[in-house]
C-alpha cells in the first residue's frame, strides 16, 4: 500500500482532493475540494457519505468505484455530477486510487471542475448544430473563397439557385459564374478597398443558362497578419423582386387602357428631354392630339367600344413614331407626343401622317354598325426663350384649339 502524503503536500495539491474511507465516508479534503464543494471547513464533510454529494443517476457508478478492492487499484478518470453543500451541481472529472491512510485502506479521489468547460462545450455543440441547421436550410447562398477567388465552401442552397451542387462548385473560380466581368472586378475592388460590400447588385449564369439577378453581402477574410486571405458572405436571388419592382414601376407609369405612358410619367419624361434640349440647343416638337367628338362615340356606341377606339388609336399613332419619341395619354381622349430632334416643319409632316392614318380607320360596334373617327392635332416647337415645358405645351394647346375651331380633322401649328 502507498503511504499517505504529508498533510501540507496534500493541501497544496492543485486539483480538488478528498480521502474516502473504505466504507465510503469522507475523511479529509484539501482546500481546493472545500472550494469545489462550497464547504467552509472539513467539519461540513467529515463522516458524511460520499453518496450524499453524488447525483442520484451517477451513484451506481460511484458506489462501484468505491467498492473496488486490490492493492493500488486505480479508477480511471470519469465525469460525475457532484452536489455541493449548498445544493448546486457541478460537473467534475474524477479519478481515484487505493492507498493506506493512518493504517487503514482508503481511497484518494482527485477531481477537476469541468462545469464551465461542459457549459462551453454544450454551447459550442449547440452553436455548431444551429449553424449546420441554418447552413443546410437557408435560402440565401453562403460562400467562402480563398485568396485566389476559388470557392472553398458553399451552402447546399446554391443548387436551387444556380443548378450546381455544392460539391461541384468547390475549387471553382467564382468569377466564371458572373455574366459580366466588370461586375466581378468592381465587386473585388470594393472588397479590397472597404473590407466589405452591402447589397452589391450582380448577375450570375446558372448551370442551365438562366441569368439570375443577385444581391451580395460579403466581407474580406484576413489572416493573423492582417493580409487579405479570401472572402466570405451570402448572396440571394433577387430576380423575382426586381421583376416585381419593374412591374410596379410599369403600373405606376403606364396608362392601363392604352399601355402607353400615363400623364405623370409622360410629363416627367418630357420635362427631362425638354430641359436637355434647351441646355444643348437641340430642337424638339410637341403634338397635342384630341379625338374629335369622342363623347358622341361613347354615347352612340357605348363605353366599351369607346375604349376599343382609344386602344386602336394609340396603336396606330405609335406606328408613325420612332423609338426616341415620347407618347402619352394625358386623360380621356387627349394625347401628347414629343418628337426629339424634330423641327416644326418636320413635326407637321408627322402630324399629317397621323391624321390621315386615323381618318382611314373603320370601327364596328356590337350591332355591326361601322363608323370612323378623326383627330385634331396642335403642333409647337421649342424656342430659345422657353424656360419650362409648360410654354411648349401652351402653344401646342392653342394650335389644337385652332384645329378644332376651324372644323376638326386638321393639324395646326403655333
Amino acid at each position: 500500500m502507498s503511504l499517505i502524503p504529508e498533510s501540507q503536500l496534500f493541501n497544496d495539491i492543485l486539483p480538488a482532493a478528498v480521502i474516502i474511507a473504505v466504507e465510503g465516508r469522507f475523511e479529509e479534503a484539501n482546500q481546493a475540494a472545500l472550494n469545489l464543494l462550497e464547504a467552509q471547513d472539513i467539519s461540513e464533510l467529515k463522516g458524511r457519505e460520499l453518496s450524499d454529494f453524488v447525483h442520484p443517476l451517477d451513484q451506481p457508478r460511484s458506489q462501484a468505484r468505491v467498492r473496488r478492492e486490490g492493492e493500488d487499484f486505480v479508477n480511471p478518470a470519469a465525469k460525475f455530477r457532484i452536489r455541493t453543500v449548498k445544493g448546486a451541481y457541478r460537473m467534475v472529472l474524477l479519478s481515484s486510487r487505493a492507498f493506506s491512510h493512518e493504517g487503514r485502506d482508503a481511497l484518494m479521489v482527485t477531481g477537476l471542475d469541468m462545469t464551465d468547460h461542459e457549459a462551453l462545450d454544450a454551447q459550442m455543440r449547440e452553436s455548431e448544430h444551429n449553424f449546420r441547421r441554418l447552413f443546410t436550410n437557408m435560402q440565401d447562398v453562403y460562400y467562402r473563397t480563398d485568396v485566389r477567388g476559388m470557392l472553398v465552401q458553399v451552402s447546399p442552397s446554391v443548387e436551387a439557385m444556380l443548378g450546381y451542387s455544392a460539391e461541384e462548385l468547390k475549387g471553382e473560380d467564382v468569377r466564371r459564374f458572373y455574366t459580366d466581368d466588370t461586375d466581378s472586378e468592381a465587386y473585388l475592388q470594393r472588397i479590397l478597398q472597404h473590407g466589405r460590400v452591402t447589397d452589391f447588385p450582380a448577375r450570375m449564369r446558372s448551370k442551365f443558362g438562366r441569368v439570375v439577378d443577385i444581391s451580395i453581402n460579403s466581407q474580406a477574410i484576413r489572416d493573423d497578419e492582417g493580409k487579405f486571405a479570401g472572402i466570405e458572405g451570402i448572396f440571394r436571388d433577387v430576380s423575382q423582386r426586381l421583376e416585381m419592382e419593374q412591374e410596379l414601376k410599369r403600373l405606376a407609369t403606364t396608362d392601363a387602357l392604352t399601355n402607353i405612358e400615363n400623364r405623370r410619367a409622360f410629363l416627367e419624361h418630357a420635362d427631362h428631354v425638354f430641359r436637355s434640349a434647351q441646355r444643348y440647343g437641340t430642337v424638339v416638337s410637341m403634338l397635342m392630339l384630341d379625338l374629335d367628338l369622342f363623347k358622341t362615340v361613347n354615347d352612340e356606341h357605348g363605353h366599351i367600344v369607346g375604349d376599343q377606339v382609344l386602344v386602336r388609336f394609340a396603336e396606330q399613332v405609335k406606328r408613325e413614331l420612332r423609338e426616341i419619341d415620347l407618347f402619352g395619354r394625358l386623360g380621356g381622349e387627349e394625347f401628347c407626343v414629343l418628337l426629339q430632334h424634330t423641327n416644326a416643319e418636320q413635326a407637321a409632316i408627322v402630324a399629317e401622317r397621323i391624321r390621315k392614318r386615323i381618318a382611314q380607320l373603320r370601327f364596328f360596334d356590337d350591332d355591326g354598325a361601322n363608323f370612323s373617327v378623326t383627330v385634331s392635332i396642335g403642333i409647337s416647337a421649342n424656342q430659345a426663350e422657353d424656360r419650362q415645358l409648360e410654354r411648349l405645351m401652351e402653344r401646342a394647346d392653342r394650335a389644337l384649339y385652332l384645329a378644332k375651331h376651324e372644323g376638326r380633322d386638321q393639324t395646326r401649328s403655333a
